[in-house]
């Protein structure tokens, strides 16, 4: 509260969720993790195949949290909400783990 007091810009909590990225030898390799990935509850996993020929299986969650604080130094929610959003953030954290 007493950063969000003294911040003149935006502020806005983020907490951005577990991201592994894995180097794939072969497709099939990339496709079998990404099955499991998606089966074990990361929807947003994916297959990246890069110019080189690289081929990258990015294994992600949908843990994802944005919400804007303030606008031009002005709080524009509660201390209440904003302390409900800090335990949905240590929450998704937990999850994460």
């Amino acid at each position: 509260m007493t950063a969000l007091e003294k911040a003149t810009g935006d502020v806005v909590l983020k907490f951005e969720p577990f991201v592994l990225h894995v180097l794939c030898q072969e497709l099939q390799d990339a496709q079998l993790l990404h099955s499991v990935a998606i089966d074990s509850g990361f929807r947003n996993s994916g297959i990246t195949v890069g110019r080189g020929g690289k081929i990258m299986m990015a294994v992600r969650s949908t843990h994802c949290l944005e919400v804007p604080l303030s606008h031009k130094g002005k709080l524009m929610v509660s201390e209440e909400y904003i302390e409900f959003l800090i335990h949905v953030a240590n929450r998704k954290m937990e999850e994460n783990m």
